[in-house]
């Protein structure tokens, strides 16, 4: 019997027709477990993983295999996007008991949740023989099985919270942070290590709110040689927008196909913010094609954005994105196949498999309007392939940071669709996610699931709705924000300044997950650390700037060595270092002298800068605005620190030799 039909999880119902008698997480299956006496195997993933579909069709979906799991273990499937603390905890066993960690998780543990062997993916063969063996150890060793497993339990455990061990980085800390990225950073072909490489979004914004505050010029070049590699590369789609999750090279060139909201929030924000630092036509160009990708292929009907598309279609990793020359000419004629194949890179021989090529876009086109066209002209013929499946739920984190991206970019690039589509998915975090001022993590088909929201999903939605404040000067969404933030210093601090990962009344698991370094997604530490820092920028609150001070200690200790895994943190003590700069804007929302101030807040470039608009009089204002006013009747703009503010001044230009002062 499988248990997972009702599942509101697509990467469950992916398994619900699985011969294996998967069960959810839940006191059921180990109450199952304790009754039968037999160990719990636990397999974690998700819907976007191609190694897990492997896996589900080698193993999963085989009966012989099936009879084994059902007749020796307990079996419970988890979506580690829906539970991340889940994730969290027995990734940490994993990585301990074999040095290595992905997806698909394997853990085998005792009736009570304790881990005692570890491991990733396994071809069928060594799967079957892995499943014979665990279960002959579990009847006659176990005392020395669940003691090896409890020794890695134990170690775990002992450690404790993290707690407040060093001040912020300061400014040394950012450059020797500066100088070990460029110790690891790929001259030739942008990024940082080797293969794979994944799209390091949050260092790239780090090195570019450097540059902003100190002028150094290797923080840019290291993240504008990185982002324009990236954006030419097989990583991103060449096409239909939007980036891969990583790159299975050196060179940008392969990608593993998936396509994850979160990535693509997080590229859209930097690449404007390179942008809006440098001009470049490029850096637009790429921020608007990812934002419309978002909204083209993963928005809702009910407003919100999906969580990610598949790599395979057809069964097949790659099929629907690539593509070979006779593929080409079959599409467009033989005269603009053959620039297709030229200008996209597609060879005979392929850079992909079977023959076959991903397209790239080493250089700009000399002919915009030929590239366009026959751009155009494969999109529509892709569009008639199978395309990879989608995985519609919706994660509040990444639809706070989606916010984030959306609400600047339609701002910086005069797109108020956007702007409103930022609006729409706030909306319906606000209808299906929140409830007596707690979120759920996930929804689906406007249902809330029954997963508590972790840190991540507070800190992120709160940020997104500081900078949609930022864009449009509603007070409601720092209202919310703060309501958010309180529940982060309320249920999830450590007791030492620092967060756990989960509330104080969430499931008790072997270990409350903690753990300050970014991953995919900037730490929900270091996020509640800029949402924070923010927010005591918009309304004075020394209590939020304090909390964000002490949540961005683990970045000073992470600075020298190990930059690449505190990138969020890094950028945030950049704010703080810089104020952050706040700017408040007084005057009538439809006065053109109005918005004019407003839009030169927005350009600048300072690190973590808050900007808050308002009418004079106004019933609902933050306290930045709090006792300001236009000057002679002006709409005027104020450039505060702590609260400290210059003169008003009433036109663009004064605006920026202040923000530039």
């Amino acid at each position: 019997m499988n248990r997972l039909k009702d599942a509101t999880s697509p990467y469950l119902l992916q398994h619900a027709d699985n011969p294996v008698d998967w069960r959810e997480w839940g006191e059921e299956a180990f109450a199952e477990a304790r009754r039968r006496d037999v160990p719990i195997l636990l397999s974690v993933g998700y819907a976007a993983c191609h190694w897990c579909h492997v896996m589900a069709h080698e193993s999963f979906e085989d009966e012989a295999t099936a009879r084994l799991m059902n007749d020796m273990f307990v079996n419970i499937k988890v979506d580690r996007e829906e539970r991340p603390d889940i994730d969290a905890v027995y990734m940490e066993a994993t990585q301990a008991m074999t040095g290595q960690g992905g997806w698909p998780m394997t853990v085998f543990m005792t009736p009570d949740g304790h881990p005692f062997y570890c491991g990733t993916y396994f071809p069928r063969p060594q799967f079957q023989a892995l499943l014979q063996a665990v279960h002959k150890a579990w009847t006659e060793k176990r005392d020395e099985v669940v003691g090896q497993g409890r020794q890695v339990v134990d170690a775990l455990t002992s450690r404790g919270p993290l707690g407040a061990r060093a001040e912020p980085p300061g400014d040394e800390q950012l450059a020797g942070a500066v100088r070990a990225l460029a110790a690891s950073y790929d001259a030739a072909r942008g990024g940082f290590g080797g293969a794979p490489k994944f799209p390091p979004s949050m260092v790239l914004e780090f090195l570019l709110r450097h540059h902003a505050r100190t002028g150094d010029e290797q923080a840019l070049a290291m993240a504008g040689h990185t982002l324009e590699a990236m954006a030419r590369g097989g990583i991103y789609d060449q096409l239909g927008g939007g980036f891969a999750r990583y790159s299975v090279d050196d060179s940008w060139v392969v990608p593993h196909f998936e396509k994850m909201l979160y990535d693509n929030a997080l590229l859209a924000r930097v690449y404007a913010h390179w942008w809006r630092l440098t001009g470049a036509p490029f850096a637009r160009r790429i921020a608007l094609e990812t934002c419309d990708w978002m909204l083209r292929d993963l928005r809702t009907a009910e407003g919100g954005l999906a969580s990610a598309l598949d790599a395979d279609s057809e069964g097949v990793e790659g099929k629907y994105y690539v593509w070979t020359p006779a593929q080409l000419r079959e599409a467009l004629g033989d005269e603009d196949g053959a620039y297709a194949a030229e200008i996209f890179h597609v060879t005979e021989g392929g850079t992909f498999e079977r023959g076959a090529s991903v397209l790239q876009l080493r250089r700009d086109p000399d002919d915009a309007e030929r590239h366009r066209r026959v751009r155009d002209a494969l999109l529509r013929a892709r569009g008639r392939r199978v395309p990879p499946a989608r995985d519609d739920k919706i994660v509040a984190a990444w639809n706070g940071l989606a916010v984030a991206a959306l609400a600047e970019c339609g701002a910086l690039f005069d797109r108020p669709d956007l702007v409103a589509a930022a609006t729409e998915i706030v909306r319906l975090i606000e209808r299906v996610h929140l409830r007596d001022g707690r979120l759920a993590r996930t929804s689906r088909a406007g249902a809330a699931g029954a997963n508590a929201a972790v840190l991540e999903d507070y800190a992120d939605v709160a940020e997104g709705l500081l900078a949609l404040h930022a864009v449009t000067g509603d007070a409601a969404h720092v209202r919310l924000a703060g309501r958010l933030l309180d529940t982060v210093l309320e249920r999830f601090g450590d007791g030492g300044g620092g967060f756990y990962d989960t509330a104080d009344d969430a499931e008790r698991l072997f270990r409350r997950p903690q753990d300050p370094t970014d991953n995919a997604t900037p730490s929900g530490q270091f996020a509640a650390a800029g949402a924070l820092l923010s927010y005591a920028a918009l309304t004075g609150s020394s209590r939020h700037r304090e909390a964000a001070a002490a949540a961005l200690a683990p970045a000073a200790l992470l600075a020298a060595r190990h930059a690449r895994f505190a990138g969020w943190g890094l950028a945030v003590a950049e704010a703080y270092l810089a104020g952050p700069v706040e700017i408040a804007i007084v005057g009538e929302r439809d006065d053109e002298r109005t918005l004019a101030l407003h839009r030169t807040a927005l350009m600048s470039s300072a690190p973590g800068a808050v900007v808050s608009v308002g009418e004079p009089g106004a019933s609902e204002r933050v306290p930045l605005l709090e006792g300001r006013g236009p000057v002679d009747g002006a709409p005027a703009a104020y450039v505060c620190r702590n609260f400290a503010c210059r003169l008003p001044v009433t036109t663009p230009a004064d605006l920026t030799r202040e923000l530039h002062s």
